[in-house]
């Protein structure tokens, strides 16, 4: 089974990828959404450690120092991506996330785990991505530590989306950072895997949801 599909299961099986009525962060009304909050087992955060190695490996490769995830959510994604690049290829790297407020005793600092170096390659791994503003925000954290080069951003669903302007917002990541942004999925994909077919003998995508997903890119994809 192709990755893209595999993930599209797990994330229906675990409750991440819903349909029906949601607000986005950037505000906008879209009829599915995608919550890897809900990822709740060791089975599940495994397999999905294993598809975000895999898109590093197969569409990244290993030229980067470090791994690093935005909290909340990016945390338990760059753990379990640095876990099944050694378990699966040998590839030992570091991770490392933010706080949301910085620690005033201890160590101190926002960051934890690995500690940034100037000259460092940073992959980002992120859940998914609407209009770009968490990874610009991750951006300034990772500026503001080291003089680091934002390698490359990973993430689930490339909702496909317009951001600051008419063109995708990964796409203008993509240009704004110099990242090589890979999305495991896109939307199209959703679309494409789960119209009118049955997973566990449920229809998640029916013609109607099909038709609103459609209209929602209309309205809000990139050209």
């Amino acid at each position: 089974m192709s990755r893209k599909s595999e993930l599209i299961e797990l994330m229906v099986r675990s409750g991440v990828l819903t349909f029906g009525d949601f607000v986005t962060k950037s505000g906008r009304k879209t009829p599915y959404f995608v919550n890897t909050g809900n990822f709740r087992t060791g089975a599940e955060l495994a397999a999905l450690g294993d598809l975000y190695a895999r898109t590093i490996m197969e569409d990244f490769g290993t030229d980067f120092d470090a791994l690093f995830g935005p909290a909340y959510k990016g945390i338990p994604l760059a753990s379990a991506a640095a876990a099944s690049l050694w378990r699966l290829y040998g590839v030992d790297k570091p991770y490392f996330f933010n706080r949301k407020e910085a620690k005033d005793h201890g160590e101190g600092g926002s960051l934890v785990g690995y500690k940034p170096k100037d000259g460092d390659r940073i992959v980002i791994v992120e859940d998914v991505v609407t209009a770009g503003t968490a990874v610009r925000e991750s951006a300034e954290i990772l500026k503001s530590a080291a003089d680091v080069k934002l390698a490359a951003l990973i993430v689930s669903i490339d909702r496909r989306e317009r951001g600051q302007g008419a063109r995708a917002a990964l796409d203008e990541l993509e240009d704004e950072f110099g990242l090589k942004v890979c999305p495991i999925a896109t939307v199209y994909d959703v679309i494409e895997s789960l119209h009118d077919r049955e997973v566990d003998g449920k229809v998640y995508i029916d013609d109607d949801t099909r038709a609103k997903m459609e209209a929602y890119l209309a309205k809000y994809g990139a050209k």
